[in-house]
């Protein structure tokens, strides 16, 4: 069926991200690439109807989905067909774009953090269905809220609830508040269904120093194939991927996946007042669609990284 021109299928890149810029450049640098993904946009087709389409080798074909899953456009799972199993493929992404300019131009630099998903300062008012697991097994017992202080839960590398929030604190380093220009954050979610369920709709908000930022709802909970990262050992019929998204705010306000959000703007988070800047992440219990979250450390789903924070400061 067509794809939906949802938010959530969009990427942002820039220069600083090489690791995830690099894959997704060199996969769109060839044309038969381009004309897969063109014939992904009305319909899923496994590797021999791509074959056929662009009257390609076989070989070649599954050579060049590769690259497609390997850059995260495309998806593909495994289904039985005539002869044996056969990869369809779907398209995950409808649009990409990416800064070019390196961002310590016009006096600027740019500082990154990362915060491993189990690094968290606070776990308020987790709710069950929850849970924590490291790459080697489960973090504590399942569906009990107070698993979310176990001591190893820093090993976390995927974590789940129905309702709460958790909060991670970043510091600033030497930087001066006042010289702070714009601050993203991005980790990989997704919604928390039983088992799994692709159309299941979860309001995910996020605030910095206590200021709402605005509500995501994420699509569903994502289990159609493995997480390119998930460890042999996780079930095939639990969640496995998350979308990366990525919130902004500056003085202008703040964005998703670079698309304006809502009025809140830098001035209103008053950095300097706390000593630390306060991520929280969350579903209420209050919210339309009270949906569950999944979030994906660097050893699960398909991103490699926790929780990031730039840092955008004037230098000069």
């Amino acid at each position: 069926m067509p794809h939906s021109s949802d938010d959530s299928k969009h990427i942002q890149l820039s220069l600083s991200e090489i690791d995830r810029l690099c894959p997704v450049a060199k996969a769109l640098s060839s044309p038969i690439r381009v004309r897969m993904i063109a014939l992904l946009h009305t319909r899923a087709m496994n590797v021999n109807e791509l074959a056929e389409a662009l009257s390609l080798p076989v070989s070649t074909a599954a050579l060049n989905v590769r690259q497609l899953e390997d850059a995260g456009l495309i998806s593909s799972e495994i289904q039985p067909g005539i002869r044996g199993a056969m990869k369809l493929c779907s398209r995950r992404i409808d649009s990409v774009s990416m800064r070019l300019t390196p961002e310590s131009q016009d006096g600027l630099s740019a500082l990154t953090q990362h915060l491993p998903i189990g690094s968290y300062s606070i776990a308020d008012g987790i709710t069950a269905d929850c849970g924590l697991v490291s790459d080697h097994g489960w973090i504590g017992d399942s569906n009990l809220p107070w698993a979310f202080y176990h001591p190893d839960r820093i090993k976390a590398q995927m974590l789940w609830f129905r309702s709460g929030e958790l909060e991670y604190r970043f510091s600033l380093g030497e930087i001066d508040p006042q010289q702070v220009s714009w601050l993203e954050f991005s980790m990989e979610l997704s919604s928390n269904a039983p088992m799994y369920r692709e159309d299941f709709k979860s309001d995910i908000g996020v605030c910095v120093n206590g200021v709402p930022l605005g509500i995501w709802t994420s699509p569903g909970d994502y289990g159609r194939r493995r997480g390119r990262l998930n460890p042999s050992w996780w079930s095939d019929t639990s969640s496995q991927f998350g979308l990366l998204k990525t919130w902004r705010i500056d003085e202008s306000g703040s964005y998703l996946d670079g698309k304006p959000l809502s009025g809140a703007t830098l001035r209103d988070l008053r950095l300097g007042s706390l000593g630390y800047i306060a991520l929280r992440v969350g579903v209420s219990p209050d919210a339309e669609h009270v949906g569950g979250l999944n979030l994906f450390g660097d050893k699960f789903g398909d991103y490699a990284q926790g929780v990031i924070m730039r840092v955008g400061y004037n230098n000069a």
